[in-house]
């Protein structure tokens, strides 16, 4: 098979161009709220976030409603409960994070295994990409397009939250209201992502093509760019991987992401072997000197 069979063959069949449409999206949402997510150190409210929906998931598929409504609903609920014990215990957040997403995504897997039902729970955890219906697509699509575009429409604002809050509401920009702008977003993109690497590998979606793209350049617009690139070909290359090599979807696509991400910590400009030539050009000069 030739390189450009490898890639245009699998075309041929409905349920791969579904599961390219979802990846691509999924890419590109989970980029865009990556950087900020690495600029802001919240990778552990992403794990919680996407840890804590599984209940509302699981209730969904019970009760016939869409999956994304539980989701936000408990993704929701776990940001605030969060915030609750953060605010009116001793409990630090980083605490406060772990009991909440620990306890709810046990609550998922106590009612999959106590209510009678046909809920897959593979598919939920790791991601069904390659069975997506027409609903699911539609659904993937309004919510990464309405999310991205907000973001986006908000960069300049958020920007600015991410690096300097206090200058941010010295100029009359609320970072409360930003905060949550940004918790919402999540909430949201966690349901997209699902689709694509299931509820346990969202975080790496979440925080991987950030951190990847914030060793490769200093510049905030070009980060973007870099973060995106790189979601994008992870999740589209894993998705091909996964139909010829009959791999996991979502851990195909978390591979492809980790391997960019090993190979801008060696060799990115930021990266280790950058630092090391810098140290020994600094060395070199001192010595001359």
């Amino acid at each position: 098979m030739s390189v450009v069979e490898w890639f245009t063959d699998p075309l041929a069949y409905d349920f791969m161009r579904r599961a390219l449409l979802v990846a691509l999206v999924c890419g590109v949402v989970c980029a865009v709220l990556s950087c900020w997510l690495t600029l802001l150190g919240w990778s552990l409210m992403g794990d919680a976030v996407s840890h804590a929906v599984l209940p509302g998931v699981v209730l969904s598929y019970v009760i016939g409603a869409p999956f994304a409504i539980g989701a936000f609903l408990f993704g929701s609920a776990a940001v605030f409960l969060v915030g609750g014990l953060n605010r009116t215990s001793r409990v630090k957040e980083d605490a406060a994070i772990g009991i909440v997403f620990t306890g709810l995504f046990a609550l998922g897997l106590v009612l999959v295994s106590a209510i009678p039902s046909q809920i897959d729970l593979f598919h939920i955890l790791f991601g069904n990409v390659l069975g997506v219906s027409d609903g699911d697509i539609a659904q993937v699509v309004v919510i990464g397009t309405l999310v991205t575009a907000v973001l986006l429409f908000k960069r300049r604002d958020l920007v600015l939250y991410a690096f300097d809050p206090t200058h941010a509401h010295a100029v009359g920009i609320s970072p409360k209201r930003l905060e949550v702008l940004l918790l919402g977003a999540l909430a949201l993109t966690v349901i997209v992502a699902l689709q694509a690497v299931g509820i346990v590998l969202v975080v790496a979606m979440l925080i991987t093509p950030g951190a990847t793209a914030y060793l490769i350049t200093d510049r905030f617009s070009r980060m973007l760019g870099w973060a995106a690139a790189g979601s994008v070909s992870a999740c589209l290359l894993g998705t091909y991987l996964s139909y010829h090599l009959d791999w996991s979807t979502g851990g195909s696509i978390v591979c492809v992401l980790s391997l960019q991400f090993v190979l801008a910590y060696l060799v990115a400009p930021k990266g280790v072997l950058a630092g090391r030539r810098r140290d020994r050009v600094a060395t070199e000069a001192v010595a001359a000197a």
